[in-house]
Order: structure tokens, then C-alpha cells, then sequence
């Protein structure tokens, strides 16, 4: 049996039990994309140049991700199609991916039998700006070990995010965050944290680097008046 908690989009809370099932497979399977990956691995980007060295995608269908994963221990995210491994050897790996405008699910995953530890970082490149921008961050336990009293700081946080907005300079927004917890031997730091959310990829680019300080004002050059059904998420949104 294992402990639930719930972020129901900064809504609300509740707590049940449940089972939790093995981890991934220890592998990376998945169409990775970019001038730093090749195969199934990646390197991480250069923050000192642009894209970094990323690249970006080769039409406008698409918005180019990067998923950092940082932990002394074995961690996966699976983006979509994808599933990305980090193993025990690296302390942090980086992965790149393009994703449409729309819904993608993600599941971050951490699992070690003397408690789990993990940090997962999800950044939109704009194509525009060449500038990236926090889509999502989840950490528990790095440096250390995960633990209940650090979930629950965890969930008041997020409780308080505006709009469903890490970076309002961005075009994604995250929904239905939820995570799931295993065993705690001690009843103070669980074995397995399962972490799921959605992305909400907007189709218009961002047009305003991260950290302006005039995110959240304004509309797109070119776009229509407020309330419209792809209004910026960050940018005098009032229709999501």
C-alpha cells in the first residue's frame, strides 16, 4: 500500500492509498532531437550561446523541450512518446524533445529502497527569442532525501502558482498535477515518487525573453483581443 497526495491544479487536496507499480525500464526510448543528442543520449546545452546548441525545430507545428533530470540516484521522465533515463553513474542528464501545441502528459519517476530522491526541470526553447523559459520544476530530496514534510511545502507551493504558471514569459502552461508515494519504512521519506502533470503547449511563440519584467502584459504582435480560445497564457489570459 502506498500514500497518495494530490494537487488537483491548485484546487484542493485529498489522500488515499494506493500501489504504485515497478519502475521503468532502465533505458531511453524515443525520438530525441537537436545538434546535441545522438541516439539515445544528449549533452546539455551551452547557457552561455542563444539555443545553447540545441536547435530548434525545423517547422512551427512543434516547440522544442528540454528535460533536465538531476539525482544521485536512478530517475526517468516519460514525455509523451518518450521515456528518458537518467542512471546512477550521472549526477544530472539532459534530454531534448519537440512536442506539439496541445496536451502532453508527463510522468517523472524516482525509486530507491533507502528513499527516493529527485529533481526534474521542464524548459520551453522559444524559437523566436532563442530564450528558455521554467515550464516546470519538481524537486524532492536533492541534495538529500524526499520527504513527506518537504511534499507538503511542495504542494502549498504550487497551490499558490498563478494562472497554472511557473514563467509567465512562456507559452505552456501545467495542469492535474498529481504524485503518488511508496512505502516509507521510517514514515518519513518514501521509497518511490511518481510525479504526473500536463503540459498545456500554446501554438503562438513567446515573443518576450524570460525574466522581462513586463511578462504578463500585453498580447503577441498581431494577435486578436483577449478571451480568444488560444490566448497567451501568461499575457492578460482570461480565457483558460
Amino acid at each position: 500500500m502506498r500514500l497518495s497526495l494530490v494537487v488537483l491544479a491548485a484546487c484542493g487536496a485529498s489522500t488515499s492509498q494506493i500501489s504504485i507499480g515497478p519502475p521503468p525500464p532502465p533505458s531511453t526510448a524515443g525520438v530525441l532531437v537537436g545538434p546535441l543528442c545522438a541516439g539515445d543520449r544528449c549533452e546539455c546545452r551551452d547557457n552561455r550561446s542563444d539555443d545553447g546548441g540545441a536547435g530548434v525545430p525545423s517547422d512551427t507545428a512543434h516547440k522544442r523541450f528540454e528535460i533536465r533530470l538531476k539525482s544521485p540516484q536512478a530517475v526517468w521522465a516519460t514525455v509523451g512518446q518518450a521515456r528518458l533515463y537518467k542512471n546512477a553513474e550521472k549526477a544530472e542528464a539532459c534530454f531534448y524533445v519537440d512536442l506539439p501545441a496541445g496536451d502532453t502528459a508527463v510522468e517523472l519517476r524516482a525509486s530507491d529502497p533507502n528513499g527516493a530522491a529527485a529533481a526534474w526541470e521542464i524548459h520551453e526553447l522559444g524559437t523566436k527569442t532563442k530564450s528558455y523559459y521554467d515550464t516546470f520544476t519538481f524537486n524532492c530530496g536533492v541534495p538529500g532525501v524526499c520527504s513527506f514534510d518537504e511534499l507538503d511545502s511542495a504542494k502549498a507551493e504550487y497551490a499558490k502558482l498563478a494562472r497554472n504558471l511557473h514563467d509567465k514569459c512562456g507559452s505552456t502552461k501545467i495542469k492535474q498535477l498529481t504524485w503518488d508515494t511508496g512505502h516509507a519504512p521510517d514514515q518519513q521519506h518514501p521509497n518511490d515518487l511518481l510525479v504526473r502533470v500536463h503540459l498545456d503547449i500554446y501554438s503562438w511563440a513567446p515573443w518576450k525573453e524570460h525574466g522581462d519584467p513586463s511578462c504578463g502584459h500585453g498580447r503577441p504582435p498581431g494577435e486578436g483581443s483577449a478571451g480568444s480560445d488560444d490566448a497567451p497564457a501568461g499575457d492578460d489570459d482570461t480565457a483558460k
